[in-house]
């Protein structure tokens, strides 16, 4: 025991050294350990904000792509509606043309448009019936609800047509009211409008009245309705009218070719030609 106490007298400094470093070490430890547990812990937010901004993200990437998937997805929807409308449409105007009795619709053609070229002066519009057909040049061009045009050229299969909404289109037409008469003309600008020129002041044409085709044209079938007038506007000597056309161009899917039904003696007359003269 002696021996004991005197070893720790002789070395209490390095006894008391060990013991503090003993200690010291210890609450190092500890320090340390707190420290790794704070580092820990703050690692487990640091993940935990970057995660969330990771899924917020990728939500954002799902909505933008629900979104995009959804738009494509009433594109579609949006196409579909305008082609049944569209074929709703066409089958509409096929039924109502081919609606007429048989005597009605003898010798006359169903051809259906299949091209336009339409701007502000010179609209034509192409029809898959020609020559083998029997389609031919002049022949009037009209759908149950009124005049369209004329035949200007004809292949084989195919038809040119000047629609009415042409500058160089004219037509006599007349009121089926009053009896007005006037040259019908399209000026350019709207598809569903035109005039009727020499139109004389002292007519009685008014407001809502229909203009119809005259047997005076050398093409044209009479009857066939025109447009309904609009407005009139007093000159000089003649009012112009403006008629909201009877055929809606902007639609037009089919048409009805008429056969030519021309009097020869009246051609002849009307070129300044007489029996006499073609006999020179």
């Amino acid at each position: 025991m002696k021996k004991f106490f005197g070893f720790f007298f002789r070395n209490n400094s390095l006894l008391l050294l060990i013991a503090l470093s003993a200690v010291s070490l210890t609450f190092i430890k500890m320090e340390q350990a707190d420290v790794l547990q704070r580092i820990n812990t703050a690692g487990t937010a640091f993940r935990a904000a970057i995660a969330d901004k990771i899924a917020s993200y990728g939500y954002l990437i799902d909505l933008k792509n629900e979104n995009d998937r959804l738009l494509e997805t009433n594109i579609a929807l949006i196409g579909r509606i305008l082609a049944t409308d569209n074929a709703i449409r066409t089958e509409a105007d096929r039924s109502r043309i081919l609606s007429g009795t048989a005597e009605q619709l003898k010798n006359f053609t169903l051809a259906r448009v299949v091209d336009r070229q339409f701007s502000n002066r010179e609209n034509m519009l192409l029809i898959d019936g020609g020559l083998s057909r029997g389609i031919r040049t002049d022949m009037t061009v009209m759908t149950p609800r009124g005049l369209v045009g004329r035949v200007v050229a004809v292949s084989e299969h195919y038809a040119k047509v000047m629609p009415l909404i042409h500058a160089d289109f004219r037509a006599s037409v007349v009121s089926s009211e009053s009896g007005t008469m006037g040259v019908l003309a399209w000026k350019g600008g709207r598809e569903d409008m035109a005039t009727v020129d020499h139109v004389p002041i002292s007519s009685s044409l008014k407001l809502g009245e229909e203009m119809l085709t005259t047997s005076f044209s050398t093409f044209a079938v009479p009857g066939l309705p025109v447009g309904r007038v609009v407005s009139i506007t007093q000159g000089a000597l003649f009012s112009t009218v403006t008629i909201r056309l009877a055929v809606d161009f902007s639609s037009l899917n089919h048409v009805i070719v008429v056969p030519l039904n021309r009097d020869p003696e009246k051609l002849r007359l009307l070129e300044g030609r007489t029996e006499s003269g073609t006999d020179r």
